[in-house]
């Protein structure tokens, strides 16, 4: 079945449908869409065949580039927000159904797993076809590789103020001293913060946050060189150097791969 992009779907709940695993799909307009923070009973997997979707779960940020899928477990918080023109997935999951992990993570989509999902999205939850997609891809599902591309969010007040300014202004380039001060920090302090909270430097946070903009970019259509100037990079060469050193390929040859081998081209 399809659906404008809006939570809850307008004619039914999707914690009331007895099937182990339905699939809607959607259709983004030419606009950027939303859909605000909530929770259902059911996982979900948020899938990308075209366009982009950034999930976001508590203290999380994730990508969800082209023939990729995020995971989000049963009952957790979380919103989505779809480039424009995106053409997006979601196959909700009884808890138990298949032997998923309990905690976020990106799953590459194989090109079978691909068409089954598109499959499941046109027939009815209580269709005896609908019935046997269902249980091939909750058998294909849990085989899919693991994969990380999401940034670390803390919830401290500091750090959640530097990353709400990155994100809407990703081509600011103050240094971690000027940042430190404008968070009244040290800037050895708040370089153990931000490793104490997120795990990384604060120049790899800021590398993996640049990285998860340019393919929600470049997924929705934007070129190279327009992603390199909006991601304050003095030169389109230092982008792609950026983007080939995080991700092992340069970004044409990166989302050229996802979109024919449904997910494969990560390395990271």
């Amino acid at each position: 079945m399809r659906q404008p992009l809006r939570w809850p779907w307008l004619d039914f709940d999707v914690d009331q449908v007895a099937a182990p695993a339905i699939a809607i799909g959607v259709d983004v307009t030419e606009t950027r869409a939303e859909v605000r923070e909530h929770w259902h009973r059911k996982g979900q997997l948020v899938f990308a065949l075209g366009g982009a979707v950034t999930c976001r779960v508590p203290n999380e940020l994730w990508m969800v580039p082209p023939h990729c899928g995020v995971w989000v477990p049963s009952r957790m918080e979380h919103s989505n927000i779809a480039t424009a023109n995106a053409r997006i997935f979601f196959v909700y999951i009884e808890p138990g159904a298949a032997d998923l992990p309990d905690r976020c993570c990106t799953l590459s989509i194989s090109p079978l797993l691909r068409e089954v999902i598109i499959e499941l999205s046109e027939c009815a939850p209580n269709d005896a076809r609908c019935d046997f997609l269902g249980k091939v891809l909750l058998a294909e599902l849990p085989l899919m590789p693991v994969q990380q591309l999401h940034l670390p969010i803390s919830a401290e007040p500091r750090l959640r103020r530097i990353a709400e300014a990155l994100a809407d202004d990703p081509a600011d380039r103050g240094t971690l001293a000027q940042w430190a001060d404008r968070v009244a920090l040290s800037e050895s302090s708040l370089a153990r913060l931000i490793v104490k909270e997120t795990g990384l430097s604060f120049g790899r946070w800021r590398q993996q946050l640049h990285l998860i903009v340019a393919l929600r970019e470049l997924s929705s259509g934007a070129s190279v060189q327009q992603v390199s100037g909006d991601l304050g990079y003095q030169s389109v060469t230092a982008f792609i150097t950026m983007f080939k050193k995080a991700l092992g390929k340069p970004p044409a040859k990166y989302l050229s791969d996802i979109a024919r081998n449904g997910g494969s081209a990560f390395v990271a």
